[in-house]
C-alpha cells in the first residue's frame, strides 16, 4: 500500500488500536508491554481516567479560543506550574521545540537589552532540543543537524558534564546556557551529583541565565515533579512538554526574574498553546501525580528496575552499564543494538534505543511491580540472545 504521509520516521510495523495503563493493543489484538510511553509522553499510562475524564468534559464545553483573551485553565495552570516550581511566570506552546525556542528568545532578547548585538547561549554536545531550525542548531548531535544548513548561529557547543569547558568560557557574547538535566537523546546521559549546582554557581557568576530542558526529565519522571529540585537549585528559564499532557499537546516555558518579564506583548505567541483542551488535561496530570505520590514511584521503581537489571545482566560481557535516574534507565551495549527494537516488538514488548548502542527505557509511572518484573524478564532474555547472536567473545549465563 501506498503511504501519502511524508517519510519523516522509521516506522514499525505494527498499528495500535487501544492502551490501558502500561499495555497496548494492535489491531488484531495482540498485547505490548509498553515501556517506552510515546517517548515519556504517557507518563500516566494510556487512557488514564483522571485525564480521559478531564478533556472529554472540557471537550464538551470549550476547545479553543486562542490568546486573543483571557483563559481561566491557563490561568489555573500557570498557578500551578509556578506554586510547584518557584519560578514566575509561564508561557504556552503545543511542544517541546516550541517550549526551548521560547527560551532561546528569552536570552537572545535579554542579550539585545544588555547592549550585546550577537548573544549566543552555551549548549551541551549530545544534547537534543527539537527539530525547528533552532533547536536542531542548538542540538548537539551532528547527525540532527546534519543536511539543514545554514545553521542558526548563536550557539557555542560544550562537552556534556564537564565543568572545567564550562569555567574556561571568556566570551562577552554569552548571555545564557540550555542544559538537559539528564541526557535521553544523548543516551540516558547522566552528569555527576552536583553537576546543576556548579553550573547555577557559575550562571550567577557571569551573569548567565541557567536554562533547563526538563522536556523529558520533568512531570515526575526522575523522581521529582522537576529534575533540578534533587539539587536544590533554582533554574531562570525551564522548558517543559511531554508528559505534561499525557498525550494532548502542550509546552510550557517558565521562567522568573527578568527572563520572566523579556517577551512582551507581540513579541512571542502560538496560536494553539494553552487552549483550554489542553490545559484541562495538564492539570488533570499534575493534579493526579500530585494525589498519588507518582514521582516518589518513578525513583522507587526505577532503582529497583535498574537493580534487577544489573543483578540478571551481571554476567554478560556486552552490557557496558545499567543507569537510571527515576524512569529514565539506559541499558548501553558494547555494540549497535538497533535490532533489538524489533525484536522486543515482536515480543510483545516495546523498547526504544538511542545513541546507537544504549536501550532507553521510559516506563510509564504507573507501572505495577508485575509489568516491571515481565519488563525485566522478557528484555533480558533478549538482550542475552541478541549479544550471543551477535557473536560476541563470551557471554555468561543470565536468568
Amino acid at each position: 500500500m501506498t503511504s501519502h504521509v511524508m517519510a519523516t520516521y522509521a516506522r514499525l510495523p505494527v498499528v495500535f488500536e487501544k492502551g490501558d495503563g502500561a499495555w497496548l493493543w494492535d489491531e488484531a489484538g495482540r498485547r505490548y508491554l509498553d515501556a517506552v510511553s510515546g517517548v515519556a509522553v504517557c507518563g500516566l499510562g494510556h487512557a488514564h481516567p483522571a485525564v480521559r475524564d478531564a478533556i472529554c468534559a472540557q471537550a464538551g464545553k470549550l476547545l479553543h479560543t486562542s490568546n486573543l483573551y483571557q483563559i481561566k485553565l491557563q490561568e489555573n495552570l500557570a498557578d500551578a506550574l509556578i506554586a510547584a516550581s518557584g519560578l514566575e511566570k509561564a508561557f504556552f506552546c503545543n511542544s517541546g521545540a516550541e517550549a526551548n525556542e521560547a527560551a532561546i528568545k528569552i536570552a537572545r532578547k535579554l542579550g539585545h537589552e544588555r547592549g550585546i548585538d550577537d548573544p549566543c547561549v552555551l549548549v551541551m554536545e549530545g544534547s537534543f532540543h527539537g527539530r525547528t531550525m533552532a533547536t536542531l542548531s542548538a542540538t548537539g548531535n551532528a547527525k540532527v543537524r546534519e543536511g539543514f544548513e545554514p545553521l542558526v548561529s548563536g550557539f557555542i557547543r560544550l562537552p556534556y558534564d564537564d565543568l572545567d569547558a564550562v569555567s574556561a568560557v571568556d566570551d562577552p557574547r554569552v548571555v545564557a546556557m540550555l542544559v538537559e538535566p539528564v541526557q535521553g537523546e544523548g543516551g540516558v546521559r547522566i552528569p555527576h551529583a552536583g553537576y546543576l549546582k556548579a553550573l547555577r554557581q557559575l550562571c550567577d557568576q557571569r551573569g548567565w541565565l541557567l536554562m533547563l530542558d526538563e522536556v523529558q526529565t520533568g512531570i515526575g519522571r526522575t523522581g521529582s515533579l522537576f529534575a533540578f529540585q534533587q539539587e536544590d537549585i533554582l533554574p531562570d528559564v525551564m522548558t517543559l512538554a511531554k508528559a505534561l499532557g499525557n498525550g494532548v499537546p502542550i509546552g510550557a516555558c517558565l521562567a522568573r526574574g527578568k527572563a520572566a518579564e523579556v517577551l512582551s506583548a507581540g513579541k512571542h505567541g502560538s496560536t494553539f498553546g494553552g487552549n483550554p483542551l489542553a490545559c484541562s488535561a495538564a492539570l488533570a496530570v499534575l493534579k493526579t501525580i500530585a494525589s498519588e505520590n507518582l514521582a516518589a514511584r518513578a525513583k522507587e521503581l526505577g532503582n529497583r528496575i535498574a537493580a534487577d537489571f544489573r543483578r540478571t545482566l551481571g554476567g554478560n560481557a556486552h552490557v557496558l552499564d545499567v543507569r537510571n535516574k527515576g524512569l529514565m534507565i539506559g541499558v548501553e551495549l558494547d555494540q549497535p543494538c538497533g535490532e533489538l527494537v524489533a525484536l522486543a516488538l515482536d515480543a510483545g514488548l516495546l523498547v526504544n534505543v538511542t545513541a546507537e548502542r544504549t536501550i532507553r527505557l521510559l516506563p510509564p509511572l504507573i507501572m505495577t511491580d508485575e509489568q516491571a518484573q515481565l519488563l525485566v524478564q522478557e528484555l533480558a532474555a533478549l538482550i542475552a540472545s541478541f549479544t550471543q547472536r551477535a557473536g560476541a567473545p563470551e557471554t555468561a549465563a543470565t536468568s
